[in-house]
Parts: structure tokens; C-alpha cells; sequence
């Protein structure tokens, strides 16, 4: 029995977003990598967390119920 197991549910992508608008920066200064949706307009990441490994990047898709293969993961941790 899971106490502390809560089920994880998935968002909606936010508005006028989609999965194409995923995108990974990293800080010139200290190399803190982040992902989030990019938003062309203000030319920021809106939505952003920070990634430490390749888990995070899978979690930032489960959470919004997209769908990630290889060869995008190898460009997002190559950006």
C-alpha cells in the first residue's frame, strides 16, 4: 500500500503552444540547462524547469502527455 503515491496527471499543452514549441537553453554564465515552450513573440521559454538529466526532459513530455523519441532527445540535450 502506497501512502504517499499520488497519480500524476497529465496538463494540456498551454495555449498557442505545441509539442513543436519544446526547447531546451542553457545560461552562458553558470550552464543551466532549462526546457519549456518557446514562445517566437517574446523570445523566452514560457513554462520553464530546469533539467539536471535526460529523466527531466522525459518528465517535462509525460507531463504534458506528448510523446518523445531518440533522436529528439539527442537534440534537445545537444542545444
Amino acid at each position: 500500500m502506497k501512502l504517499f503515491h499520488r497519480k500524476k496527471e497529465t496538463l494540456p499543452i498551454p495555449e498557442p503552444f505545441t509539442v513543436a514549441d519544446i526547447r531546451t537553453e542553457a545560461s552562458t554564465c553558470t550552464g543551466e540547462r532549462t526546457i519549456g515552450f518557446y514562445d517566437r513573440g517574446a523570445h523566452r521559454l514560457r513554462y520553464a524547469e530546469l533539467v539536471r538529466s535526460t529523466q527531466d526532459i522525459r518528465d517535462f513530455y509525460a507531463k504534458y502527455g506528448a510523446d518523445l523519441d531518440d533522436r529528439t532527445l539527442q537534440r534537445l540535450m545537444n542545444e
